[in-house]
């Protein structure tokens, strides 16, 4: 379990006052001079040391990440922080927008410094007002303490932060459409390469990183990169907000080491499975997108990377999603195929006719009403998808059907063979 003293997120339930003032009194904009001092290229070589991993899903090194940002491009550069959080079950990123936006404004400084970016813009989920007018306060409060605009900090670095508030749309996560709503226009994803550290905002070196991700930064360079990599299993470093909504007792958000067991963070902090463990069907461990894992792995699993990559799942989000027998398990995948099918942009023909078509496929499962080749087919078919589309949620939409058909296949067959017994007899 996390120590007291290695908790990064110290105001994550809103208990102390989220203003600049209380952000002081834990320590947020501590010696942000002395980091910055230190160099570009030191920061970066800390993040990489820490083995920190992007907290906004994909888990791709984030020191590794920033140091793809050219040293002299001739061009404007710009960190775009992603605090679009629409994955369903995900939670976590509007937690620290809420009660420690000052822990994402120095992270925005300390990362924007470290890829030479003079401009941040943190695009923010719509429907997030009370974290939008929390965070657009403490962008105020922040220019009028001299810790960011110009000669942000006494460092002799300018930095202008903008929120920008999109339109809710689930695609706009996806860090190239999130780029083209910000500039305006219709928010679909771009052809990669180039990648937006080639050519992002605007055509100019850009680096898009998830809230979460941002917030450690400042923290590990004061504790060190050390510290934070003692934290968790190699390769799997640090904390981590993990969001547990679902069939339990008490749903809620935690920071925990990675690598923590699963049946762990549920029984501790979620207050366990209604119904007790026993009475466990599912989890989906990473949010909407990641492939479900049965009860006999949940018991054993630990909630990092590369565990839940060995089970056929991730971590994505961390966001735990928890199913007792009281689900209809076939029906809850159906509802995700729904939302996959309703939120994809339309621009590849994988997701556009894809998703339809599983989700209509899914519809009739949940009664048994289709022939037994279907299985096959729709499995077919998420293989079609998965992997050929512009962005990754062609995966996500095929992803959880995977999961569904690997481990409870026999209950899709039976739903199947009672509806042709009862179409027999009528």
């Amino acid at each position: 379990m996390l120590k007291k003293e290695d908790k990064i997120f110290k105001n994550l339930y809103g208990h102390n006052d989220w203003n600049l003032k209380g952000a002081l009194d834990r320590g947020i904009w501590e010696n942000t001079k002395n980091i910055l001092d230190k160099g570009s290229d030191y920061i970066v070589e800390e993040i990489k040391k820490s083995e920190l991993r992007g907290r906004g899903g994909a888990g791709f090194p984030a020191g590794l990440k920033w140091s793809f940002m050219p040293k002299d491009s001739g061009k404007p550069h710009y960190l775009v922080v992603n605090a679009d959080e629409s994955e369903p079950g995900t939670c976590k990123d509007r937690e620290i927008m809420r009660n420690d936006p000052h822990l994402l404004l120095e992270g925005c400084l300390v990362a924007g410094f470290a890829m030479r970016a003079h401009d941040c813009y943190i695009y923010i989920r719509g429907e997030y007002y009370k974290e939008s007018s929390n965070l657009q306060k403490a962008i105020e409060e922040a220019y009028e303490a001299k810790l960011i605009g110009p000669n942000a900090s006494g460092t002799g670095w300018d930095f202008n932060i903008y929120l920008h508030r999109g339109a809710g749309a689930y695609i706009c996560g996806e860090e190239t459409a999130l780029l083209e709503s910000l500039e305006g226009k219709k928010g679909l994803p771009r052809l990669k390469p180039p990648f937006p550290a080639a050519v992002g905002l605007y055509g100019c070196p850009t680096t898009v990183t998830n809230v979460e991700t941002v917030a450690v930064a400042p923290t590990i360079l004061r504790r060190g990169s050390k510290w934070f990599a003692n934290l968790g299993n190699p390769n799997n470093t640090g904390t981590k907000i993990f969001s547990i909504s679902g069939h339990v007792n008490n749903p809620c958000n935690v920071e925990e080491v990675m690598g923590i067991p699963l049946k762990e963070l549920i029984e501790i902090y979620a207050g366990g499975v209604i119904g007790g463990w026993d009475n466990l069907l599912a989890v989906i461990p990473g949010g909407a997108s990641v492939p479900l894992i049965p009860k006999s792995i949940c018991d054993t699993v630990k909630m990092d990377f590369d565990s839940l990559i060995k089970v056929q799942s991730g971590l994505g989000t961390a966001a735990v999603i928890v199913m007792n027998k009281s689900t209809d398990i076939v029906e809850a995948i159906t509802r995700l195929s729904h939302f996959f099918k309703h939120e994809n942009c339309g621009q590849c023909t994988p997701c556009r006719e894809g998703t339809g078509w599983m989700y209509r496929i899914m519809k009739k499962m949940i009664l048994g009403n289709i022939d037994s080749k279907g299985i096959d087919q729709l499995l077919n078919v998420t293989k079609q998808i998965e992997g050929h589309t512009i962005c990754a949620l062609g995966d996500a939409a095929a992803w959880p059907i995977q999961g569904l058909m690997r481990h409870f296949r026999p209950e899709v067959e039976r739903r199947i063979s009672e509806f042709n017994k009862k179409r027999k007899v009528a």
